[in-house]
């Protein structure tokens, strides 16, 4: 699947573009029709803990599915992303099969 990932407002390190790219790739097992993905990485300027955002964007045919997130890190808010995902993708995978 192909991956775009922008980091907003901070550089990104490679670590943690490969984990993005591979938390996302898992998602091809839940669903194999997924045609690809934006990952769109923030940062807010505020006091709270919690401001890292994560918005992912996938495509699947005749749809998108857009999850936003908001937690302390990004690998903690990539999976929060992803498992929400993973239920989504497993619910159209059920409704295609009826």
């Amino acid at each position: 699947m192909k991956v775009n990932t922008q980091s907003v407002n901070f550089n990104a390190n490679v670590a943690l573009m490969d984990f993005v790219q591979t938390r996302l790739d898992k998602l091809e097992t839940f669903y194999d029709k997924v045609i690809s993905s934006d990952v769109y990485l923030k940062v807010e300027n505020t006091s709270v803990k919690e401001n890292k955002i994560v918005e992912i964007n996938i495509r699947v045919p005749k749809d998108n599915i857009v999850v936003k997130k908001q937690c302390k890190s990004f690998e903690e808010a990539v999976d929060a992303a992803c498992n929400s995902i993973e239920r989504q993708l497993v619910k159209r995978k059920e409704k295609s099969r009826v």
